[in-house]
């Protein structure tokens, strides 16, 4: 009798031991697939960051009235560059939300210069622009993603216990939108 209950412990322990094993294999690789999700977004930012000097460049030469906007861009750019989003995500979405803000009163501003509008080069890298905007969206979902993969192994539990046992977090924050980029746009502003 008591070698079967023996036996029922070892089995049970060695259950929990798996058990363990598999939650933190899982958060590991969630929390790994976070920060392979914040490398992407890093390097789909590099890539609007390297494009934006060339588009300003083509402009600034039609747009001299709308300078202050053009080094408000430059200097949110500069400053976005020095940024890490691994290391500091908090800081680049609030730089992420004021450049996308800055950007969308720039390609408002563009309309009111039709030659500008109509260079080819111009166009050319407006249509990479949109590209570049597409994989960056397309970094944040899937950041968005792995970040609730991670809080929901994190946070449910029984692999709560776990998580915290062996430290694994899931403090980074979600991108949202901007508060400007949830506004109601009235067409009428661009009809006139």
């Amino acid at each position: 009798m008591e070698s079967y209950f023996l036996k029922g412990i070892c089995i049970l322990a060695v259950v929990v031991v798996v058990y363990f094993y598999a939650v933190y294999v899982s958060l590991i690789k969630k929390r790994n697939k976070l920060k392979e999700a914040s490398a992407d977004v890093d390097v789909q930012l590099k890539k609007r960051y390297d494009l934006i000097p060339n588009i300003l460049n083509m402009a600034s030469k039609y747009m001299e009235h709308e300078k202050t906007l053009l080094a408000e861009i430059v200097r949110l750019r500069s400053e976005a560059l020095k940024q890490n989003f691994a290391a500091h995500p908090n800081k680049c979405i609030e730089l992420e939300n004021a450049l996308d803000d800055k950007l969308k009163s720039f390609w408002v501003n563009l309309e009111n210069y039709p030659d500008l509008k109509a260079s080819q080069t111009m166009i050319q890298g407006m249509q990479t622009f949109s590209e570049t905007e597409e994989h960056i969206a397309a970094a944040r979902r899937f950041y968005n993603a792995a970040l609730t993969d991670l809080k929901n192994v994190v946070e449910i539990f029984p692999s709560s216990l776990v998580a915290s046992w062996v430290g694994v977090k899931a403090d980074s924050p979600f991108f949202t939108a901007s508060e400007e980029a949830k506004e109601r746009i009235d067409v009428r502003d661009f009809l006139k």
